[in-house]
């Protein structure tokens, strides 16, 4: 009895929507502000209705549409901006909305959301936008390319090769997306509130020695020749180590306040979990605190700014280590072999996390003892990674360790020794 009154429910509900699906969006001649309403609203449907994209865009662009495409734009224009800016303002920066885009949506939705990030970014002055926001866009080649005097979406679609119909669906599945962002720790001033003498006067890192890194690190992680791997990150060590150590000692006799800032790693599919552990012991190790957003795939670091800094470079380089080293081990084993199974390559990298962080904290207890001045950074470092912690649990007082299964021991002895072939190129920096 109680199956049958399942199924009949299930079909009332089934009923529901294909009812509410051929509905009409609009009775008469919807307002820009009622277009943009309408939009939304088949973004919400999109949770119920798989085809109410699809079939709002029609409704909205068929001939026998009583209000002009030109007003479908602004509408679409202005429900997108409403949610975007409801996203920012909730801590979403524009590296975060372009990851969580890019991971469910198609390339023409990832086009437009790239462009409408670069639309909010135009009318604030640059001296009221804080650095990351223009570093991020610059990355995504974010620009305002297309005619402002004229609505979006029409010069997007030809730009595209879609036809309105098609260009006007990518809007409300954007739209869908939006919805879903749901407030994250707002790390990064918002656009408009920076104020310019504030930006000045904090000492910042040194991107030049940055630069020199990277290409550094990206010769190591290139070259065929382990000795000439070995000089290179060699090199990276160095550069790395005598920047951050002479940056916590000018800081201290200053009399510096340090301050915790936050990054935001985005991983990709599979073995999130595992590659998570992996950006969580390098943040250990580096004084920093990591926290895993397992619903999106991102995580966030908490720590002084140079110490993210490391924890970026060093956990990129090694992530690309790990990730060849485990696919070569499937190569080499040939097609059926067990290094090709899920549970190999999860094990091989929850292995190569937990080694990787054992060279680590040695890395780093032997760099401090090295120091010149290892008697006064010891307090300094004490200090700052205390100013983590409480700052840490502030943010994220519910936060709860979770294990990471390893079910294959030929996985986790593979992953071991990888790690210990692994080149810690930044490894000097994180123990500075």
């Amino acid at each position: 009895m109680g199956k049958q009154k399942s199924r009949l429910r299930a079909a009332a509900q089934r009923a529901a929507r294909e009812q509410a699906a051929q509905r009409p969006y609009y009775t008469e001649a919807p307002t820009v502000d009622e277009i943009a309403t309408i939009l939304i609203k088949a973004a919400h449907d999109l949770e119920t209705n798989a085809s109410a994209a699809k079939q709002c865009a029609n409704e909205l662009t068929s001939e026998s549409f009583p209000s002009a495409f030109g007003d479908v734009e602004l509408g679409a224009q202005k429900a997108v901006k409403h949610l975007l800016d409801r996203a920012i303002k909730g801590g979403w920066l524009p590296e975060d909305i372009y990851q969580a885009t890019r991971r469910q949506l198609d390339e023409f939705a990832l086009g437009y959301v790239v462009d409408q990030l670069a639309a909010y970014l135009e009318p604030y002055p640059p001296a009221t936008v804080h650095p990351t926001w223009r570093v991020q866009l610059g990355q995504l080649d974010a620009t305002v390319w297309w005619k402002t005097g004229e609505p979006h979406l029409g010069q997007f679609a030809i730009k595209h090769i879609l036809i309105p119909v098609e260009a006007l669906t990518a809007v409300i599945e954007v739209l869908d997306l939006l919805t879903t962002l749901h407030p994250l720790d707002l790390i990064v001033p918002l656009p408009g509130t920076v104020e310019h003498q504030k930006l000045t006067g904090k000492h910042g890192v040194n991107e030049k020695m940055l630069s020199r890194v990277r290409a550094l690190l990206a010769k190591a992680e290139s070259s065929a020749f382990p000795e000439e791997a070995e000089a290179l990150s060699g090199k990276a060590q160095e550069l790395m180590t005598r920047y951050a150590l002479d940056r916590v000692l000018v800081e201290a006799d200053a009399a510096t306040t340090s301050t915790v800032s936050a990054h935001r790693l985005w991983l990709d599919t599979p073995y999130l979990d595992a590659k998570s552990l992996l950006v969580d012991v390098v943040a250990t190790a580096n004084r920093c605190r990591a926290i895993f957003h397992a619903s999106w795939g991102f995580v966030s670091v908490l720590g002084d700014d140079s110490d993210l800094d490391a924890v970026d470079l060093l956990t990129t380089s090694l992530l690309l280590q790990a990730t060849r080293a485990m696919i070569a081990s499937g190569h080499d084993a040939g097609k059926l072999s067990e290094a090709r199974t899920r549970a190999f390559r999860q094990s091989f990298l929850v292995a190569y996390a937990t080694r990787i962080g054992e060279r680590l904290e040695k890395a780093s207890a032997t760099t401090i003892a090295a120091a010149e001045d290892s008697a006064r950074l010891l307090p300094v470092l004490a200090s700052r990674r205390q100013k983590v912690d409480e700052q840490f649990e502030i943010r994220y007082p519910k936060a709860v360790g979770k294990r990471v299964p390893v079910r294959n021991a030929a996985g986790w002895g593979a992953g071991k020794e990888a790690a210990d072939r692994a080149h810690l190129e930044a490894r000097r920096s994180v123990g500075s």
